[in-house]
């Protein structure tokens, strides 16, 4: 069987850009049970709830629903376990250093699979607040409205 390559996304966090301003981004790999990457490699995964904590010194990721793999046996997994992300040393460190302002909080953005390998995006972002949210709409629908024109405009 040849060995899998490019990058496969399995789930994608959409609220969390709504939700987040975010400033900071990095790729974490995941510890996974068997069960879990079978669950994953048939695309089910959701990120919607889903944030990270520091726990002894280590990255974790919590409420990120990965359902049972339906043809597991006892050896399955529980849907929304604590898993460990794995990063480098300096890079815990700094996002150690990000989080410690109030209103800092690591939230998971992409679920995917890099050559094989479980990865997950994660932001360092700060929450929004309501009159953000609407300005970010805002934004985005004149955006649209100046490239419609234009593009009528270029038509004749």
């Amino acid at each position: 069987m040849p060995k899998e390559s490019g990058q496969k996304i399995v789930a994608t966090n959409r609220k969390a850009r709504h939700d987040y301003a975010v400033l900071d981004t990095y790729e974490a790999g995941l510890a996974l049970m068997g069960t879990e990457v079978k669950s994953l490699r048939e695309g089910r995964a959701s990120l919607v709830d889903g944030f990270a904590t520091f726990y002894n010194d280590e990255l974790w990721l919590e409420s990120v629903y990965i359902p049972e793999y339906l043809n597991g046996s006892w050896t399955n997994h529980s849907a929304r376990r604590r898993r460990k992300l794995l990063l480098h040393r300096e890079e815990l460190e700094k996002i150690a250093r990000a989080t410690r302002e109030s209103g800092f909080t690591i939230v998971p953005l992409q679920l995917y699979f890099l050559n094989g390998k479980a990865k997950v995006e994660i932001g360092v972002a700060r929450g929004k607040r309501d009159y953000d949210k609407r300005q970010t709409l805002r934004e985005k629908q004149d955006n649209r409205e100046a490239l419609r024109a234009m593009r009528e405009k270029n038509r004749g």
